[in-house]
Order: structure tokens, then sequence, then C-alpha cells
């Protein structure tokens, strides 16, 4: 490892032992980064240092930034993070807002001032928040005033947060607007300090901290990007992805300003949105899930988007019906993927000239994957077994045992499980673990069940995901309840608002089903996969009847 450029070292004390690191590729001549890297740099300081700063960076429904707007606000943020508030290089930040211009920058200023940024989901509420913050020992935040009610909920659940800096309200902008604060020299930071901690959720429903140096940030661009997506620097991106996932910091942040080209920024992008935005932006680029995809097809009569070229979906599996609906609509082939928070962005993908449709494709250059059995050997061809990848990004949980089981010999073993043709094309078949993806989230169903279990009518649930046309799978829960409680709509529906109020909303079962006992071990385990066999014979059933 490089001499870090960080003085709080609790992020590199907290990588997991070396030996249990995937083993990192960099096999394009791309991806031989320099020992001392500040990736902000590279995203937008070096379009205002060749002149180019006059380049569009971000258009929002109030304003538009050019790339030297953008590069200042960084700056002013990044003064305010150490002059005023005391962060040291390698200090993480808890970042909470709505996707934005302003969030864009925060998230960059704490980058170029050394920190690490800890992005949250605007949905997620206290307790999942508290628990970023305990686990990643974070000081300090910046916060969207609009959201504040949960932050100010989170304070006490979270002894390690000593302040909140809010913005929208007045506080952040006057710190920001003190003389001198325009410029801002970036932290001289090693390529493989940690600038990013990005939190997702485990089959346990614990949610997992992956770490991410300051190549990496690098690293999906000058592969995915450059190779799969194939972007120009007069394209504009749209996403509704959250710029706390991953695929839509890549969607939004990371590829557009690695070319120079632009990010369309909206608070939230439903399908309802999103149609009208692309045509009132001339949007080029659309990052989103099949479910948007398949939303948006009865609409895209009523709405110009002849400006767009490519359309790229992740976060669950693009069926082919899908795919071949929107190709006849629109003439455009959606760019199929699959990455993970751990890997930061997709690895497997295929560029338009390369498509298969039913296939996620093949495996990004600069990356190799493979499928494994249970003993970690190579299957044939049409054998279903586990996605195993490598290349130059790869998992670092934070502090958790967990990095045993997702690095096995060298290898990310992602959770999927897949089959390849005789040609190299991937093709998915499951989750292999508890995780329930939904519209592009993943779900963990021990957390919709913990939720469940402090509601009083419930004695006993198991949560598994079920087939769903439309968002690819959804959150069902089966529920034992305590005497005296009736199985009714109402009884569901108290159940759903009482999840919607605990934990981040999109993960309620959308389907409650009343029953008498519970699969079980003769030990006394919930025995999921029994409830998943039980769905989806309800769900051919009802697809027959």
């Amino acid at each position: 490892m490089n001499p870090s450029g960080h003085v709080d070292t609790f992020a590199r004390d907290n990588l997991p032992p070396r030996d249990e690191w995937p083993e990192f590729r960099f096999t394009l001549p791309e991806l031989q980064y320099p020992e001392r890297l500040n990736c902000v740099t590279e995203f937008v300081d070096k379009w205002v240092a060749s002149g180019e700063g006059d380049r569009i960076a971000v258009i929002s429904p109030t304003e538009t930034w050019t790339y030297a707007q953008l590069a200042e606000r960084i700056n002013r943020i990044a003064n305010v993070l150490t002059r005023d508030l005391g962060l040291v290089p390698g200090n993480r930040v808890l970042l909470r807002a709505p996707n934005s211009a302003m969030a864009i920058a925060a998230y960059l200023a704490v980058i170029k001032a050394g920190g690490v940024t800890v992005a949250t989901m605007p949905l997620l509420r206290a307790k999942e928040l508290a628990y970023a913050v305990s686990k990643a020992k974070i000081e300090l935040a910046l916060c969207d005033a609009r959201l504040s009610d949960e932050m100010d909920k989170t304070r006490p659940l979270a002894r390690e947060l000593q302040r909140v800096v809010y913005w929208n309200n007045g506080e952040l902008e006057a710190l920001m607007a003190k003389p001198g604060y325009e410029h801002f020299t970036a932290c001289d930071t090693a390529s493989d300090d940690v600038c990013l901690i990005a939190f997702t959720s485990g089959t346990t429903g614990e949610p997992k901290g992956t770490m991410h140096f300051q190549r990496d940030m690098l690293a999906s661009c000058d592969s995915y990007s450059k190779y799969v997506l194939q972007p120009d620097r007069d394209d504009r991106f749209i996403s509704s992805a959250p710029l706390a996932f991953t695929f839509g910091l890549g969607g939004h942040v990371l590829f557009p300003f690695r070319i120079g080209a632009a990010s369309i920024q909206l608070e939230s992008a439903p399908p309802d949105v999103l149609l009208p935005a692309i045509a009132r932006y001339n949007a080029t680029i659309c990052f989103t899930a099949p479910t948007a995809y398949r939303a948006m097809l009865p609409k895209l009569a009523e709405h110009d988007i002849s400006s767009l070229r490519k359309c790229v979906s992740a976060g669950e599996m693009l069926p082919k019906a899908t795919f071949d609906a929107w190709h006849k609509a629109t003439g455009l082939k959606i760019l199929d993927g699959i990455g993970a928070t751990e890997m930061m962005h997709i690895f497997i993908g295929a560029p338009e000239s390369g498509i298969r449709a039913g296939s996620t494709g093949k495996a990004v250059p600069g990356y190799e994957a493979k499928v494994i059995d249970d003993d970690g050997r190579d299957c044939p061809p049409g054998t279903v077994g586990y996605l195993a990848v490598r290349g130059p990004t790869g998992c670092r949980y934070l502090a958790d045992a967990r990095q045993q089981k997702y690095v096995q010999h060298g290898w990310n073993v992602t959770g999927d499980t897949y089959l390849t043709d005789e040609d190299g094309y991937f093709w998915y078949q499951a989750r292999s673990d508890d995780m329930i993806i939904s519209a592009g989230y993943n779900i963990a169903g021990p957390e919709v069940e913990s939720a469940l279990l402090l509601h009083p009518a419930v004695a006993e649930c198991g949560v598994v995901g079920v087939p769903d046309e439309e968002r690819g799978q959804i959150v069902k829960a089966y529920v034992v309840l305590r005497p005296g409680y009736n199985g009714d709509a109402a009884t569901t529906r108290t159940l759903q608002d009482y999840v919607k109020a605990s934990i981040a909303p999109y993960k309620y079962p959308r389907a409650v089903e009343f029953v008498t006992e519970l699969p079980k071990t003769q030990t006394g385990k919930l025995q999921r996969f029994e409830l998943r066999r039980l769905a989806a014979e309800q769900v051919s059933r009802k697809l027959a009847s």
C-alpha cells in the first residue's frame, strides 16, 4: 500500500486483512494510476485547468452549473469542512440529501478535502442512519434541511455524531460565502486511500460498509464506461437512481464527469417524471431499472424522447420481453449489466454491437468473470453455478467477517447464480441468498421480518421475494398473528404502514398472507426456501387460472 494521506487512519485500520482481499487486476493501460491521486482533480479540476471550465457540468430544474462553477462550490465546501468544521483527512462525513447539484458538490468536496463520503438514501429512517454512523464512527454530517426530521432523530441513537450542518436553510451557504474560500488545493491522498464507504444490505439484514479507494472511482469509468457504454463529451446523463447507490453515482457523476459531459439532476425521477425530463433537458443517456422501462412503455407516445441514444439497465434482471418491447418502440437496445456495491459498478455487460437479448453480456474489459461450483471449481458452459469476478475493483468490507464469504481464493463471489453459453455470454438465473431485488432495490428479507416482529399483532413471520411482472419481485410476508387479531385487509394495511414508518418505505411487504404456522427445521429455524417454493406455486396457479 502507498503511504496514506490520511491523518485519521480509521478507514485504513478497518480494512480487511490483506490475505482476505480479492486479487486486483490492472490489465488495461487506462488502469495504471499514479501512487498519489485525488480523484476530484480528474473529475472536475482538470476541465477548469485545461480552459474548459465553461462546459456545462450539472443541469437541474432550478439552476445550471458549469465545471468552473461546480469547482468553486466544491472548493468552498471543502474550506468549510477543513477550516470551520475541523475535518482532517480520513474523517468520515455522512451525506443526506436528494439528488441535486448541491449534493454532488458536497459529495466531491468531502473527497477533495481528504475525507471519506458516506452517502445515504433520503428514504432511510433514523435507525438505519444511526447504524451507519456508529459503524463508520461518523462525527459530522452534511444534510439538506428538508430532511432534518430523521437526522434529528438519529442524533440520540448515535452518540458518535457530534455535528450536523444543513443547507437549504442558509447555514452551510453562509459558511461557504466567506472570502478566500473559492480556492482549495486537493488533499494529497494515495490512490489506495479510502474515499467512499457505501452501505448495502446483506442476507442477515445488517448493512455492510463497502470501502472504495480513490482509484476505484476512476476504474469503473476507464473500464465499463469507456469500453461498454462509450459516451461522448456532448452527452447529457439522466438517471432515476439515488446518488447513494454506486449505480447512481456512476450514472450521475463518475461517467459524465470523467469525459467532461453533463449530468441532469432530478430530486426524484419516477417514470412519470423521467419521461418528460428526458424531453425537457434533451437527455441522451438514461440509467434506470427494468421496472422503469416497463412503466414508461405505455406513455412513450406522449413524450419526445428522440434525444436519447443510449439506455442502461441494472439493479435487477432485464427480461427479454422488456428489452424487445423497448427496442421495438424506440429503436434503442437497452444495455443490460450486473454490478455490485462491493465492485463499485457494472462488471458484466455488452456494448450495443455485442448485445444478446436476455443475456447480461460478457465480462467488461479489465475484468474477468466465471461460474464456479460449491467447491470453487470452474463450471462448464450450460451449468448453473455461482458468479465469480475479479478486476481493478473489489470487495473490502468495513470490519466485517462476511468478507471471507464474499472473497474466495482471490475472486469476488457475488451471491448471484449464472450459467455461461459456448460464446462466453453470461445468463442470470437467480440470487443465491435471501436478498429480494424489487424495482432495482436490494431488500433483505430478514430486515423486513425484524420490523414486522416489533408490531404487537405479529407472533412470527417470514419474508421472501415473489415474482412480479412489473417490479421483477415484490416483498411478500407470511405472518402468524397473535391471538385476538384478525387477518383481514385492515390488519394488512396496518402492518404495511408500520413497516414503512420503521424502515425505508420501499422495503414494505406489498403482499401479506396470514398463516397458522411457518415451515421450520427440526431446530426451529425458518425455512425461507419453503416459503419461496410456496409463493412460486401460488403465482403459477394464479397465472394458470
